[in-house]
């Protein structure tokens, strides 16, 4: 067994035993010899909590200074949150400084990003600590803090992203190591203690779970969950029969309440118990929308996917930044993140028409946790659909594009859906997806499932001629999964293309399974050393309820899903 897996034993035991109160906190004593036990014994505990970190000697610095003599496992645990929340803190001051020397706008609006992400990912790190107070909830909401951790993560590289100036994207990019080595160190000891709970099968406490509203809780005779409203069961079976009544109406014509769906968001209450229904009626709809992380629980549905079009061009050539290139933003997150706040989208369609000429221009923009959309359509070409952060699904929907037009660094499914490859600019060739993960320890990945890989119409005559790939890794840990999907003969054999060269092609993964079609050979793949074909079993770690915890959420959407395999 190799030292590092020794510790990572060690680390196991060491928290059952703090889990199950077999170990006491060291008690600080006055006298030399019990303070220098005490010392010891914290030190022993930081080495086994940080060794399955992947940054270990950072890990125990950060640790071991923010921990003065006697320490529970709790406290160290709880350390290693307030060591990213301190980095984050600093990359904040660090960009407001740094930000005095952009010299363009595009650079000054990329700071103004970074200060935005920033104050999210301090969000969502003080969200994550407030669960660390009690093993239970930690034990509870194990998914939902990595889910939250890997978020920052993404947030940091947003950031960087969007500095293009030289001198000044070195400067952040220099400032924020240390922050994001802590938070994978952080998802790590999360990671550690969730494996625990299942491999010793600690019971939880669940005495004060109910007013917490979590899922976690299990469902009443009628398999609903038991925090679920009356409000929302009437609302699915309204849903399912097809008479929902909205508690907004949006229509251009003046026959509802509102003419833009912008001006119904902003009248939405401050407070509000169940879903808050908004039907947007047939029509273009010209406007940029942001549904803001205050927006929890809302249910936005059309009249179908080619009849209720919200449309923009935004785009990157034009001097606006990628990420606010989006027509539609969907940042929905809040803290209590009860399970089943989360957005639904159904039967609309979502539109960039800058096209292939302006590059970067996104036509949905989403960061919004356990957020699922039905029938509907995103249309663009480079950078179509942006699954920025968090769990995302997607459902019989429609997404075309021509570069990277899947893209983010989400836990994101795409389930019987349809993916449409566009002809692109004569230089160009086709990627279907870039997925953005930065680090080992993430929890995300992006899965195709059950889809159909198409050229269109304009393509299809020369879809033999222009290369088209399954994707590309646009950060160096880029994980993406093709499973059970039908994939034509427009994918070329080697299935996926560098980014630059051969960077990140051995610490990318990329995996299929399962999949048909005359694009679907994998004899001719690229024998990248990240690049597998897997079996089921490896398979089942990238399906909607593994992934995504989908039997936690969708189920209650009213979205139909597989939670497993199609097969």
């Amino acid at each position: 067994m190799s030292n590092k897996a020794v510790l990572g034993a060690l680390s196991a035991v060491l928290l059952v035993a703090a889990v199950i109160g077999t170990v006491a906190t060291v008690a600080s004593s006055n006298h030399k010899a019990a303070s220098d036990d005490s010392l010891a014994a914290s030190s022993k505990s930081v080495t086994a909590i940080c060794a399955s970190t992947d940054y270990t000697d950072v890990c125990e610095r950060t640790l071991s200074s923010a921990i003065n003599g006697s320490a529970s496992p709790k406290e160290i645990i709880q350390a290693s949150f307030m060591a990213a929340i301190k980095e984050i803190e600093a990359a904040s001051h660090l960009s407001k400084n740094v930000s005095l020397s952009a010299t363009d706008s595009m650079n000054k609006d990329g700071f103004d990003i970074c200060r935005r992400l920033f104050e999210d990912a301090n969000e969502e790190l003080q969200a994550a600590f407030s669960e660390t107070h009690d093993l239970d909830g930690l034990a509870r909401r194990t998914d939902d803090i990595k889910c939250w951790l890997s978020a920052v993560i993404s947030y940091q590289q947003t950031c960087l992203d969007s500095i293009t100036q030289p001198d000044l994207h070195s400067t952040m990019k220099d400032g924020l190591v240390t922050a994001s080595q802590v938070t994978s160190n952080a998802i790590a000891i999360v990671d550690g203690l969730s494996s625990l709970f299942k491999n010793f099968q600690v019971p939880i406490n669940v005495t004060n779970i109910a007013s917490r509203r979590l899922l976690s809780q299990g469902s009443d005779a009628k398999g609903y969950p038991t925090w679920f409203s009356a409000h929302d069961r009437k609302l699915l079976a309204a849903s399912a029969r097809g008479e929902l009544k909205p508690n907004m109406v949006v229509a251009q014509d003046g026959s509802g309440d509102y003419k833009t769906i912008n001006a119904a968001l902003n009248a939405m209450p401050k407070k509000y118990t169940g879903r808050y229904v908004i039907y947007v009626k047939a029509g273009i709809y010209k406007e940029n929308v942001l549904v803001t992380k205050d927006k929890v629980n809302v249910f936005m549905y059309g009249d179908g996917p080619r009849k209720t079009v919200v449309t923009g061009s935004k785009n990157n050539v034009d001097g606006v930044q990628t990420m606010n290139t989006a027509t539609f933003v969907l940042c929905n997150w809040h803290f209590p993140a009860a399970e089943g706040q989360g957005f639904i989208g159904k039967s609309m369609g979502f539109s960039n028409t800058a096209g292939p000429e302006k590059h970067q221009a996104v036509a949905l923009r989403v960061k919004g946790d356990m957020s699922a959309f039905f029938n509907c359509r995103m249309d663009a070409f480079q950078d179509t659909l942006y699954v920025q952060a968090h769990r995302q699904f997607y459902r019989n929907c429609v997404v075309s594009g021509t570069v990277d037009f899947i893209f983010g660094d989400s836990s994101t499914i795409l389930q019987n859906c349809l993916i449409v490859v566009r002809r692109p600019m004569d230089n160009q060739q086709n990627t279907v997806t870039a997925h953005g993960r930065e680090e080992e320890k993430e929890e995300t990945a992006l899965v195709i499932q059950n889809c159909r890989i198409v050229p269109d119409k304009r393509l299809f005559p020369d879809r033999l001629k222009i290369p088209s790939y399954l994707g590309r890794p646009w950060k160096a840990r880029s994980r993406t999964i093709i499973m059970e999907s039908t994939i034509g003969d427009l994918i070329k054999p080697e299935g996926w293309l560098p980014w630059d060269g051969d960077q990140f092609l051995n610490t990318l993964y990329y995996a299929e399974y399962g999949n048909r079609g005359p694009g679907a050979g994998t004899s001719g793949r690229v024998n990248w050393p990240g690049f597998h074909v897997i079996n089921r079993q490896t398979a089942q770690a990238y399906t909607v309820n593994s992934l995504i915890q989908g039997h936690r959420w969708i189920k209650y959407s009213g979205i139909p899903y597989l939670g497993g395999f199609k097969n």
